[in-house]
């Protein structure tokens, strides 16, 4: 039937174009002087995306990815097989989020194009210290640590990471940032204190873990904005997905290394094979964290770290909401007051950004971030 009708078309168009060819070649013949005609070539400017929609873009697929990673990452180290075992390969599971990311990071980077020539020493050192912060935080849950108390201190990792910054990239930072960061962290404090139940006491190695995290973060901080330094002193410009590629490669290439070096990959599989319930959400994790750091990338790509760093520090309180509400636990009115706190940080921050006072925020040079954000630099 629809070829028929195809034909049917098909036969008319041909029958109107060869009439109007038989009209035409039925007029008579004129002679026609035609002045000379200078075309002028109109350059059309390429369509760009506003800086507010590239903000909305980032922000939501951040806050979508993560918000069911950190659900997921509570689940991991929460759950208790039928001996009582709980899983403790924090530095296998890294590898594994660190080959997902490897994997949608190589697919951008072959669509996209890759860049040569990248600075891969300081790749490697940034990469190293960030995936070092990433498995402190999980050696911290797995030791015991509540769920609040570590969202508690890593909500504050900013600080860390302004103070390696300012060492070791030699950024800069208006006194508004400085409140804005400030009434975050003060937010996130409150909202994690509110959530906070019964449970069991904190260990030691636990709180050491929390600290080498956050001291982790800030040594990242500085290493990334050397990082940008270099690529600027280069003359290269990065692609969002070489620097998710690279930077988790190394990630990954770190991780592994300690993984065996301890033992964790084959306790990391067995568990996994012995609860399938584990397996699945660990897939499920690195998923979301592969699909969160291509918007982490976007949002560098096209806005300061410290942008990125916002995002990502106040995800954590809606975390810790949805955690509540996933979790049937109660909000009490000091919680809501932190959640009030720390929303009037953020929006402070992303109206600097996307109005004329955050020109200066905007990309000069594509910075590698990836998770632990790094400053300003004026």
């Amino acid at each position: 039937r629809w070829s028929m009708r195809f034909c049917f078309i098909l036969a008319l168009l041909t029958l109107f174009f060869s009439s109007c060819v038989s009209t035409k070649s039925a007029l008579p013949v004129a002679t026609v002087k035609f002045k000379p005609v200078i075309e002028k070539k109109v350059t059309m400017a390429p369509f760009q995306i506003p800086q507010s929609a590239k903000l909305i873009i980032g922000a939501g697929g951040i806050y979508a990815a993560f918000l069911y990673y950190g659900t997921l990452q509570e689940d991991v180290f929460h759950y208790k097989a039928a001996d009582g075992s709980k899983f403790k390969a924090a530095w296998f599971l890294q590898f594994l989020e660190a080959f997902a990311n490897v994997v949608i990071g190589g697919a951008g980077m072959m669509i996209s194009g890759r860049t040569k020539n990248l600075p891969q020493d300081m790749f490697a050192l940034s990469g190293a210290a960030q995936v070092c912060a990433k498995a402190f935080t999980s050696l911290a849950l797995a030791s015991g640590v509540s769920f609040p108390v570590v969202t508690l201190a890593k909500s504050g990792k900013m600080v860390p990471v302004m103070i390696g910054s300012l060492l070791l990239g030699g950024a800069t930072y208006t006194l508004r940032e400085y409140a804005a960061v400030a009434a975050i962290i003060a937010g996130t404090c409150i909202v994690s204190m509110g959530k906070k139940s019964s449970g069991a006491a904190s260990s030691t190695l636990g709180i050491a873990f929390v600290v080498l995290s956050l001291a982790c973060d800030g040594i990242t901080g500085g290493l990334q904005k050397r990082l940008k330094a270099k690529s600027v002193e280069m003359k290269v410009n990065p692609k969002p997905y070489d620097f998710m590629f690279w930077t988790n490669l190394y990630m990954g290439l770190t991780a592994l290394v300690l993984a065996l070096f301890l033992g964790e990959v084959t306790s990391g599989l067995a568990f996994c094979v012995a609860n399938p319930v584990i397996y699945n959400k660990i897939l499920k994790f690195a998923v979301c964290s592969a699909v969160g750091q291509s918007f982490i990338f976007y949002t560098i790509s096209n806005f300061d770290p410290l942008v990125c760093s916002t995002v990502t520090t106040t995800r954590k309180v809606f975390s810790v909401l949805l955690s509540i509400f996933l979790n049937g636990h109660s909000m009490n009115a000091q919680g809501w007051a932190g959640i009030s706190l720390a929303s009037l940080g953020i929006l402070s921050e992303l109206q600097d950004k996307s109005s004329g006072g955050g020109d200066h925020g905007a990309k000069k040079a594509v910075s590698p971030k990836a998770d632990a954000e790094t400053g300003k630099k004026k």
